[in-house]
């Protein structure tokens, strides 16, 4: 029996002694005294294997490799991450030194002392492999270096499929690419590159990535245990997953710390201890896109904002490809405080499966900043939870959605249009509950409106007879009816669109209804408008991102601040005026005040379908919108619906969308700085024009006694009434202001309010 089991291996052992002579033939012909063990088996001689060998690429240029892009708040924190691979590239100074030596001992332990090839090694592994009918690895570092930066950049099926092809060809090839990665580079940045583009498996690629993603710590912090753990990886990384197979990790781990401790890297006692030791994982779950992300529609938005950027690449799939794999830092403008308070205060008050979306976006006036924005519906495909893909928030072009029509909000644009055009806010108009007026009478851009039927507008508040500062704190529609009339469309229509409402479509948009909102805007737009008259006039177009650093950590691209002014400081302060008269007691917005002064506006579209509060601080603007929607996305009024656990009966901006600004401002109202408006000035006033016949000038009369107010007002042919007191700084009982205010031209005889401090030192 013994005789008869000695015989095959004898064979065999002549056979493995041919194989070494042929390989012996060919080692003349190749680099720095390498050998190639194969050829023999190919049939090739020294003058064929000199032949192939000078006939392929003597290089493989090391492209750059793929590494995650991270996405910042405006505090430096990570939202969230984007890659096709899960890699940081980092130098080898920044990976543990006893990583390197763990990877070296198992993969490859004269790694520092061969060429591209470890003839040794080679040799040993056909053997055994020959003799025992298993696989020995027997490629050295640098091969695999080749063989994976092949693989890594195959752009084709076809070049995968060659990268990866089980034949000698291909390792002969590799093995070119490998002697010249040994002439070009050092063992060091050989040893680095290898270690920065190796897979660990459950989707990290690099010792960087996967030392976050199992131990939370960075390369240059793994300890003895931690590396033999990820040297052990390299092998087979899905086999030896330590996550989904402990045992056959721990086993594999082992292996290595014992031939660390077999080549002397570590004491051999250390070793026998550190086998015994659990893996010790601290798993970070690795996320990618903005589905996990901590703001998921805010990252959604400056995704498709940077894919419309053609300075990120050539084409949409050059921009995907840069964001994906060039390692960019992505610095934006949330505020991850703001947005919490966003956020928990629109699903407070609108549920995900409620037949409404709920949504508001916050943004800082005199930089256009986007600081947050949320909605009630979460990000995600399934429909049953209300889930949805679609950004309600954002322009159509960086959301999907459509938009919403934004109802009385839209009356801001007929005010500013009407105060740059020298109309005062003393201009008064009887508005009754019905108006009819021919649409003709209207002029457009170009001369009048070419309808002529009647436009019937109702009232869903007070009528009587207002001027600007009652006509929008109870947003008579009436009221704007008739003012605009006075502006014409076309100055409303552009003033819009300076304080950044994208209207596009002028046959729709560019209507005598417009004062009513009835071209579809979001969420963000109306608060960047707003957010115009809170910084005095001054538009900055809203910014998601402030710039973009290549891997480098070095400037790609800056998104600077766009800035401009569009009215004067008069007509916004004279419009801050106004609107912070809905927050004042007995206006729509009281129960909605902040500890800062604040100021306001409703809305409500027809069948109260959707309502709107777009309210600011002079550090702040917020949207709020609730809009009716069923699961199907089809549009319903809120009337008599269920919203955030309460029925509503019938929906308004102050009383739907108001409370749920005021939720998300209270939450943050403590971060906003106390900032006051700035009183409208006439002297300052670049479209005052001198009173006409029958008019006179309102006195300024702030600072005075009543009395002495009374006797300046009766000089100019006014009458005057005390009204109620106010917060202001000035002493109790002294005039505060006026309305209307100092410096309007209003008809002689007009009755001039006397607001007196409260001397409660408020604003």
């Amino acid at each position: 029996m013994a005789k008869r089991a000695d015989r095959p291996t004898f064979a065999a052992a002549l056979s493995h002694l041919s194989v070494i002579i042929a390989v012996s033939a060919v080692m003349g012909v190749l680099i720095a005294g390498l050998a190639v063990p194969f050829v023999g088996a190919l049939g090739l001689g020294a003058r064929a294997a000199d032949t192939s060998l000078k006939s392929l690429p003597e290089a493989l240029q090391a492209e750059p490799l793929p590494q995650r892009s991270l996405m910042l708040d405006s505090r430096g924190h990570v939202i969230a991450t984007f890659f096709d691979q899960n890699r940081v590239d980092v130098p080898l100074r920044d990976i543990a030194p006893i990583m390197r030596k763990a990877i070296v001992a198992i993969e490859d332990y004269r790694f520092y002392e061969h060429g591209a090839l470890d003839v040794k090694g080679t040799l040993r592994a056909f053997v055994t492999n020959q003799t025992s009918g298993t696989t020995q690895g027997g490629s050295s570092i640098t091969q695999q270096l080749a063989k994976m930066t092949s693989v890594e950049q195959a752009r084709t099926p076809a070049e995968r499929k060659a990268a990866t092809a089980d034949t000698y060809q291909r390792k002969i090839l590799e093995l070119r690419h490998a002697i010249a990665f040994e002439q070009n580079y050092s063992k060091d940045w050989i040893l680095n590159r290898y270690l920065n583009i190796a897979y660990f498996g459950d989707g990290a690629y690099g010792i960087q990535a996967a030392a976050e993603h199992y131990f939370k710590i960075s390369a240059k912090d793994l300890d003895t245990r931690q590396a033999a753990l990820l040297a052990g990886l390299v092998k087979n990384p899905v086999g030896y997953s330590p996550t989904r197979f402990p045992d056959r990790a721990t086993a594999r781990r082992n292996i290595v710390l014992a031939r660390m401790a077999q080549l002397h890297v570590i004491p051999t006692a250390r070793a026998q201890k550190l086998e015994q030791k659990p893996l010790g994982l601290h798993v970070r779950p690795i996320t990618n896109g903005c589905v996990s992300s901590r703001a998921p529609f805010f990252c959604d938005y400056v995704r498709r904002y940077l894919m419309a950027d053609p300075a990120l690449g050539r084409t949409a799939d050059d921009r995907r490809k840069l964001i994906n794999e060039g390692g960019l830092t992505i610095k934006t403008t949330v505020d991850l405080r703001f947005e919490r308070a966003a956020n928990a205060a629109v699903r407070s008050h609108v549920y995900p499966t409620d037949h409404a979306i709920g949504a508001i976006a916050m943004v800082q006036p005199g930089t256009g900043n986007v600081k947050a924005i949320a909605q009630s519906r979460p990000m995600g495909r399934n429909a049953k939870k209300g889930q949805t893909y679609l950004n309600y928030i954002v322009p159509s072009q960086y959301g999907d959605s459509a938009g919403f029509q934004a109802g009385s909000t839209f009356k801001l644009f007929v005010m500013a249009a009407a105060l740059e055009e020298g109309i005062p806010p003393s201009t008064s108009f009887n508005s009754p509950p019905v108006l009819s007026i021919p649409e003709n009478e209207y002029q457009d851009c170009n001369g009048p409106y070419p309808v002529y039927k009647p436009w019937v507008v109702h009232n869903s508040t007070d009528s009587g007879y207002f001027n600007m500062y009652k006509g929008a704190q109870l947003s008579v529609n009436t009221y704007f009816a008739q003012l605009e009339k006075k502006t014409g469309l076309c100055k409303p229509y552009q003033m819009a669109k300076k304080m950044g409402v994208q209207l596009t479509d002028p046959s729709h948009e560019r209507v005598p209804t417009f004062t009513l909102g009835v071209a579809s805007v979001s969420p963000l737009e109306m608060a960047g408008a707003y957010a115009t008259v809170a910084a005095r006039g001054v538009h900055c177009d809203t910014r998601p991102v402030t710039e973009v650093l290549n891997s480098e950590g070095k400037v790609f691209k800056n998104y600077p601040q766009k800035c401009q002014r569009v009215m004067s400081k008069y007509s916004a302060d004279t419009i801050n005026d106004i609107l912070k008269g809905l927050m004042a007691p007995g206006g729509f917005g009281e129960g909605l005040v902040l500890d800062k002064p604040s100021a306001g506006k409703t809305g409500t579209i027809d069948n109260n379908m959707a309502v709107w509060f777009d309210g600011y601080t002079p550090a702040l603007a917020a949207a709020s919108m609730i809009a009716g929607a069923n699961q199907q996305g089809h549009w319903i009024t809120l009337n008599g619906q269920t919203v955030g656990g309460a029925y509503v009966a019938t929906a308004h901006g102050s009383t739907t969308a108001g409370p749920m600004w005021a939720d998300a401002m209270r939450r943050i109202e403590n971060l906003l700085p106390y900032r006051n408006f700035v009183p409208p000035s006439q002297d300052k006033n670049p479209n005052k024009v001198a009173p006409g016949p029958g008019q006179a000038s309102v006195p300024s009369v702030t600072g005075m006694s009543v009395t002495d107010a009374g006797s300046a007002i009766a000089a100019a042919g006014l009458r005057w009434v005390q009204a109620e007191s106010v917060p202001s700084s000035l002493p109790s009982g002294q005039v505060a202001s006026t309305n209307p205010p100092a410096g309007q031209n209003v008809p002689s005889g007009t009755t001039v309010y006397l607001y007196t401090s409260d001397g409660s030192g408020g604003g």
